[in-house]
């Protein structure tokens, strides 16, 4: 009888040992489950900081054409209740006929009004250029190094870019930048020349070419611009 108890005795601890172990291990494992799910959270966070770093170290173009459309787009309710009548018209056209925000390109437009004014020609003039060379993307860039909406090159009018000239190699892709700076290049052939028809063909690159197809091409451009500027007269 005591040996039997003994043995219950025992098997009783074996049993209490057992479920201790038992309820140790399920502790264990649970932890070791925690501990995984944590670090899997950890790792998909750092993953996603990684790609987005990733993003904007191995493509600087697209992060900085994204800035430059953001920083675009945040002003351009006010830049469009700056423009001109006129202007406002032409913008909703450049819109349709282009597909390009008129938020985008107001601050295009609106340069277009305040340099005109300064080198005494008609804004229409210098819009219906930027649709000439590039269409209205303010990002292109010709295979002779030309830039952003006026296809400006740069180490041709260093002299125009001011503080810009030697410290950011992408400064003409700035719309309002770069729009100022053309006007400032068909100032000058203006000034060389004495003739709209002549400083075109300069701003072009075609002084030579005696059809001048290059002036009347944006003629023809600006005449379509005084159209749907819903301008009765017409200024050079």
């Amino acid at each position: 009888m005591n040996q039997a108890t003994h043995f219950s005795d025992r098997m009783h601890r074996a049993v209490a040992c057992l479920y201790r172990m038992a309820h140790a291990g399920a502790l264990i494992f649970g932890m070791i489950g925690m501990l995984y799910l944590l670090s899997a959270t950890l790792t998909a966070a750092a993953n996603e900081e990684a790609d987005v770093d990733t993003a904007l170290v191995t493509t600087p173009g697209t992060a900085q054409v994204a800035e430059v459309s953001v920083d675009l787009a945040e002003g351009g309710v006010l830049v469009s209740n700056q423009l001109s009548r006129e202007m406002v018209k032409v913008s909703s056209w450049v819109s349709r006929r282009y597909r390009v925000s008129s938020m985008l390109i107001d601050p295009a437009l609106l340069a277009a009004e305040e340099s005109g004014k300064q080198i005494g020609v008609d804004p229409l003039l210098l819009v219906a250029m930027m649709a000439v060379e590039s269409g209205f993307n303010p990002f292109a860039e010709s295979s002779v190094g030309a830039q952003g909406l006026m296809q400006v090159i740069p180490r041709f009018h260093l002299d125009k870019l001011g503080a810009n000239a030697n410290t950011d190699a992408n400064a003409l892709f700035d719309p309002t930048l770069n729009v100022r700076v053309g006007a400032l290049v068909l100032h000058e052939g203006l000034r060389r020349y004495g003739d709209l028809q002549a400083a075109l063909q300069y701003y072009g690159g075609a002084i030579n070419d005696p059809s001048a197809a290059y002036a009347r091409k944006v003629l023809a451009m600006k005449q379509r611009l005084v159209t749907a500027a819903g301008r009765k007269g017409d200024a050079a």
